[in-house]
C-alpha cells in the first residue's frame, strides 16, 4: 500500500513532467509559427543573424542565404536540445544521478 505521502509526491512529479512536456510544445509551436511567418515575408524583410563580417568570409556562407535559414536553423537547434531535454533519457547527470550516487556509496564502506 502507499502512503498519502507518496502518493503526493508521485502527483507533484507527474504534474511536473507534464509541465514539462507541454513546455516543449509551445515552444515547438512558436518556432513553427515564427518560421513560417519569416519564410513567407522572407522577401519583404531582412533579418541579419549571421553575417560574413562575423566569420571573415568563409565560402560556405555564400552557399547559405541567412538571411532566411539562419533563424530557424539555429533556434532548430536550441528546439533540439529542448526536445532531448524533455523526451531523452538523461544519462550522465539528470534525474536521479543523486539518488544512484547516494545508493552506490552507501553499498561501499570505504568511502
Amino acid at each position: 500500500m502507499t502512503t498519502k505521502n507518496e502518493e503526493l509526491t508521485k502527483l507533484r512529479r507527474a504534474k511536473k513532467r507534464v509541465a514539462e512536456i507541454r513546455g516543449f510544445y509551445n515552444h515547438l509551436a512558436v518556432y513553427l509559427v515564427v518560421n513560417v511567418v519569416l519564410f513567407l515575408l522572407r522577401d519583404q524583410m531582412t533579418f541579419i543573424l549571421l553575417s560574413k563580417r562575423v566569420f571573415g568570409n568563409p565560402g560556405f556562407l555564400e552557399n547559405i542565404n541567412w538571411d532566411v535559414y539562419g533563424t530557424p536553423i539555429v533556434w532548430g537547434l536550441a528546439l533540439l536540445i529542448h526536445a532531448i531535454s524533455v523526451f531523452g533519457k538523461p544519462y550522465v547527470l539528470g534525474r536521479n544521478w543523486e539518488e544512484r550516487q547516494i545508493q552506490k556509496y552507501l553499498e561501499k564502506d570505504d568511502f
